[in-house]
């Protein structure tokens, strides 16, 4: 079953050894860049951009840019407006350097980005970039799906962010978070432990069914945390979950601002990033990220080996990388993967970073074979303690 955008599979940093897209209507012309073609745009050096690892291949950054220009079109996929400041991000790209955007299946999932390279290759409307659960971005290169490119900014994001050859590159990030309406809840919790009180009873909810939903699954797993188990061990976090539901202050409904508004799902476990921005609909909603449960994850971007236009493609993996477009995520309350050398150049936009729930100490994540175990222990016991 494919899995929503809202719902990627678990996104941690690889290199800390973690963890049937239908378009209607597809344009059967073969991309003309596609593959690394010969008709794909090149730069002053005479290099093809689908062969292109860096602007300087093409002859410094005034060459990607007209390349990008002279293509004139970026497909990105999956990529909803609200999700981590998309919407301001694409409309900026455009306006900047005038080229336009298509974006393919926005409610999509990471599954349905890679579909689509493998299907839509031979066609203009094949994705240029895709943005990915970590699990798919190791697996996109593997299969060779990616082409390998390291952006102007390279070394300002943290080695275990990136691949080393520059297949992926984590572009922004977040924690699994508690988000509460004060209007609906007169004593928030603050940590996960919390949630087990007869107060909460028909208030807490996930954004989604955690076999299926990553941030869910992620907050069933920063529950084990908080309650006595670890990375190799969710079962705590499962358990929890049985006794919220058996309860009554488990609601199984998937949140959003809809049902926050109505009062419906007013406690809601979710990225952090997504949690906060559902105040710009709730103003009374908060967000916390739990001492007793910190578990974060990241997401990558990739540019597809096949990509029809890919000088824009390279592009847009500058601008995201850019100051601009990384304080462009931030102003989405999400944290960008460069954060820590823009805030050691100058370049953070304070005023945004300032409104992040607060975080201690130093990130930690799993590793792929303590989230494939997790994956399999949740999707065996969940059904049976929530039912």
């Amino acid at each position: 079953m494919n899995i929503p955008r809202r719902s990627w599979i678990l996104a941690a940093p690889a290199t800390i050894s973690l963890c049937a897209l239908a378009l209607s209507g597809c344009a059967s012309t073969s991309a003309s860049g596609s593959g690394g073609d010969s008709a794909a745009g090149t730069g002053s050096s005479g290099v093809s951009a689908a062969k292109a690892t860096s602007a300087d291949d093409l002859g410094g950054m005034d060459a990607l840019v007209k390349a990008a220009k002279a293509e004139g079109q970026l497909n990105v996929i999956t990529l909803p407006r609200d999700w981590a400041n998309y919407g301001m991000l694409m409309d900026n790209f455009t306006k900047k350097y005038g080229i336009k955007i298509t974006d393919a299946n926005p409610d999509g999932s990471s599954a349905d980005e890679i579909t689509a390279i493998k299907t839509l290759k031979s066609q203009a409307t094949a994705p240029d970039t895709v943005d990915v659960g970590q699990a798919f971005a190791l697996s996109g290169t593997s299969e060779g799906l990616f082409a390998p490119y390291k952006v102007a900014t390279w070394n300002d994001i943290p080695d275990s962010l990136k691949d080393a050859n520059g297949n992926w590159v984590n572009d922004y990030g977040g924690y699994v978070s508690i988000g509460c309406d004060t209007a609906k809840v007169s004593n928030c919790p603050t940590t996960l432990a919390d949630l087990d009180k007869p107060e909460y009873k028909n208030k807490v909810a996930l954004n989604g069914d955690p076999t299926k939903a990553n941030a869910a699954f992620n907050a069933v797993w920063a529950s084990a945390l908080a309650k006595g188990g670890s990375f190799d061990n969710i079962q705590p976090g499962i358990d929890f979950f049985g006794k919220l539901k058996k309860d009554g202050i488990y609601v199984p409904v998937q949140a959003t601002a809809a049902t926050i508004q109505s009062g419906e799902t007013p406690i809601v476990l979710d990225w952090d990033y997504l949690n906060a921005a559902k105040a710009e609909k709730v103003s009374t909603f908060k967000t916390v990220v739990p001492s007793d449960g910190k578990l974060p994850g990241y997401y990558a971007q990739a540019i597809s080996v096949y990509a029809p236009h890919p000088a824009a493609a390279r592009l847009w993996q500058e601008y995201l990388f850019s100051v601009e477009g990384q304080n462009g995520f931030l102003q989405g309350f999400a944290r960008p993967a460069a954060m820590a050398a823009m805030e050691k150049a100058g370049t953070i936009d304070k005023e945004a970073a300032a409104k992040l729930p607060p975080v201690s100490g130093d990130p930690v994540f799993p590793t792929q074979d303590q989230v494939t175990k997790a994956k399999a222990t949740l999707t065996q016991n969940w059904s049976a303690a929530v039912s």
